[in-house]
Formats: structure tokens, C-alpha cells, sequence
């Protein structure tokens, strides 16, 4: 059995079938680890929702800011944006039983027997794998719950700017969902800087990517994530792997084998449905 981490598809589905293809994914022995934002941006977002969540167990997602962002506007609490492009599946006669389904994706997900963990932003430094295990259940106990719209109608916003244990209700919340669905860079205090997107070398003074803050808790794990489509793909500190390629950007999708001793990576060229710099 092959495992394979895939970045950022948001809609892009027909890069997604040639991705499988190149692999060779075989659909009764492998896995796909996926890390988050199926939808939005990409002009397929229903096809690629249908397609994942008839692989059943064969696929793991977590959930990212795309996502919730679909759940936000299906349960009414922000209006469909210009860029966004997932209005089919609003429109869906299967619409419920997808939505269900995606609210009920893991925030976090983590292999013990691999030793491999699955987000699709960041962990900022205060939290060690347990912690952040901890936090991503505890949101999750929200989505799928019976009041999970209560969230989404108080999901969006940047503070508070620094975890603290301490927090409660939505601002802890709000700030286990940034983290693991926004984050990209920090200070050195770990506070979060959540508007900037560009990639590194092009920060303010001072900010650095959330996995080289220094003495970070989660330090020497082997965390796999997406989101950052200015940040080259690769592995960084010999245990943190970025897997978004901005395939929806004109770049590649990715997918990292991970069940060998070396990691191997596998790329497609994807046509660019929407404009970086817009």
C-alpha cells in the first residue's frame, strides 16, 4: 500500500486525475493523505468533492480555509464572493450530504505508525503535537455538532494574535482555526501575522515561517501542510514538508509518497485558472 500527500487542489479536478495517473494510484490498495482546500478558486470545486468523497476511507482530508469558508457561506453567514467559484455546489441536489461530509473532515490528522502528521497551514510555536492534536478535537467536537453554525458565524477575523492557553469560547476557537487553517508567518514571540501571503525573503522585519520560529514545541516532527502557494515545495528543517504547488495559480500539483524511507515527489503542470497577483 502506497501513501501519498497531495496539496492544495481547490477545484482544479481534471490536474487532480492526471496527478493519480502519473502516480499510478491504485484505488483498492493506496491512500491519499489530502491537505485541505478541495474547493474554490479551481472551476471544478463539485466534481473534485464528489470524486474524494467516494474514495470513503481510501482518502483523508483535512480541512482548510476554503473549505470552511464554503460551510460559512452554505449555513448563510457570508455572502458568495466574486472569486469564489463553488456556486455549483450550492446548487447541487446532493449538496447536504457533501457539506455533512466536509464538516465532518479532521482539522489534524496524525499517522502514529508513520510518525507523520497532516495540517494544511500551520502550528504555532507554543504548541508541541499533543497540544495541537488537543485543539484540532476540540473544534472539531464544534463542526460536527449540533451547533456547529454557531462557529462559522463568528469564524472570521485575525485576533486574537497569540495562543494562549487561557483563551475561551469563540476566541480560542478562532484561533485553533487560524492556526491550523491560515497561518504562515510569526514572530518570535509567536504572535500571528495573518495578512501577509508572500513568499520568504519578502516579510516584514522580524516575521519568519511558523516551522522556524526558534525552539518551536513541535520542533523535529514530521508535519506535512499546504496553503502557502509562494513557498516552494519541498522539505524544510529535514521534517517539514510543503505540498501546495498554486496548482489553481498556473502551478503544479503535488503529491509526496510517504510510506518509503525517502520521501519521493511527483509533480503535473496545471494551466493557471485565476491570477496570482489579482
Amino acid at each position: 500500500m502506497a501513501i501519498y500527500a497531495i496539496g492544495d487542489i481547490q477545484g482544479c479536478y481534471d490536474e487532480l486525475q492526471r496527478l493519480l495517473e502519473r502516480i499510478r494510484f491504485n484505488v483498492s490498495e493506496d491512500r491519499l493523505w489530502i491537505a485541505g482546500d478541495l474547493v474554490n478558486r479551481g472551476p471544478k470545486s463539485l466534481e473534485v468533492l464528489r470524486f474524494v468523497y467516494g474514495l470513503g476511507n481510501r482518502a483523508i482530508t483535512v480541512l482548510g480555509n476554503h473549505d470552511l469558508h464554503l460551510l460559512a457561506v452554505a449555513a448563510g453567514f457570508q455572502p458568495l464572493r466574486s472569486k469564489d467559484t463553488f456556486a455549483p455546489i450550492l446548487e447541487a441536489p446532493d449538496r447536504e450530504e457533501l457539506l455533512t461530509w466536509l464538516r465532518h473532515r479532521p482539522l489534524l490528522y496524525r499517522d502514529p505508525t508513520l510518525g507523520v502528521t497532516l495540517i494544511h497551514a500551520g502550528l504555532p510555536p507554543q504548541w508541541d503535537i499533543a497540544t495541537a492534536e488537543a485543539c484540532a478535537r476540540e473544534l472539531e467536537a464544534i463542526l460536527q455538532g449540533p451547533n456547529w453554525r454557531d462557529f462559522l458565524a463568528h469564524m472570521y477575523g485575525n485576533k486574537p494574535e497569540q495562543w494562549r492557553e487561557d483563551l475561551q469560547g469563540w476566541e480560542r476557537l478562532r484561533a485553533i482555526s487560524n492556526c491550523l487553517t491560515r497561518l504562515r508567518y510569526c514572530d518570535a514571540e509567536g504572535r500571528f501575522f495573518l495578512k501577509f501571503k508572500e513568499s520568504p525573503g519578502t516579510q516584514a522585519e522580524g516575521l519568519m515561517p511558523w516551522f522556524k520560529v526558534p525552539n518551536r514545541a513541535s520542533q523535529g516532527e514530521r508535519i506535512v501542510f499546504g496553503h502557502w502557494a509562494t513557498l516552494e515545495v519541498g522539505a524544510y528543517d529535514g521534517a517539514v514538508f510543503a505540498v501546495d504547488g498554486g496548482c489553481v495559480w498556473g502551478g503544479q500539483l503535488v503529491a509526496l509518497r510517504l510510506d518509503q524511507e525517502k520521501p519521493q515527489w511527483f509533480f503535473v503542470n496545471c494551466h493557471g485558472y485565476k491570477d496570482p497577483y489579482q
